[in-house]
């Protein structure tokens, strides 16, 4: 039997990442629970569904605290009340310290709207429309504290069509954000990601 791990999860939204992730954990049985669901804005939509799946959520406003050194102490004791064995960004707008993401190093996972390194930042699909991209994506990453650059576990593609604007790439992309997400956070659960010089190996026997 494989030891349970705990899943920490931040958001600042509606969270819908999180909840493909909790759904595929009920669904498939991972050996894993969703320790917790923390948000930085007191008003998330996802705190709900959090509740009504019965997972312990806490609110770290930042808003409270001055600097983002303070807020990220106070949001690195609340998440490892929660014991984590991996933290989990899922639309959680914050840039992190490097002390907090070194403090979790090796299990911070985040998914950037892009096939990164291309479009790092905010605005993605207006960058890679303004660029006349023909492919644009999704990247599940380990957080590093070089924004958007950490070690790469998953991506994936769609074409950009003629008429697409950034509302369509993006509902068209969260649809491939709901299938890889959750399958890089099985992965990491089931030990199948091997973290070396920068770079994620995948086990081969990975699904």
């Amino acid at each position: 039997m494989r030891a349970m791990k705990n899943i920490v999860i931040l958001i600042s939204g509606r969270g819908s990442n999180m909840q493909a992730i909790v759904q595929r954990a009920q669904s498939e049985h991972w050996s894993a629970k969703i320790a917790a669901v923390i948000s930085n804005r007191p008003d998330a939509e996802g705190l709900a569904f959090a509740k009504q799946q019965g997972i312990p959520t806490a609110i770290v406003a930042n808003s409270d605290y001055p600097t983002r050194a303070e807020f990220d102490a106070a949001l690195q004791k609340v998440i490892d009340g929660f014991s984590p064995d991996l933290v989990v960004l899922a639309g959680f707008m914050r840039i992190l310290t490097a002390p907090f993401v070194e403090h979790y190093a090796g299990r911070i996972l985040n998914i950037h709207p892009s096939l990164l390194p291309g479009f790092p930042g905010l605005h993605t699909h207006r960058q890679a429309l303004a660029a006349g991209v023909k492919i644009h994506g999704v990247t599940v990453h380990f957080v590093t504290a070089d924004l958007d650059h950490g070690p790469i576990v998953a991506q994936a593609a769609i074409p950009v069509h003629s008429d697409d604007t950034e509302e369509s790439l993006a509902s068209r992309l969260l649809v491939q954000e709901h299938i890889i997400y959750p399958r890089a956070v099985r992965w990491f659960i089931e030990g199948k990601l091997n973290l070396q010089n920068n770079c994620v190996q995948v086990a081969t026997d990975a699904q």
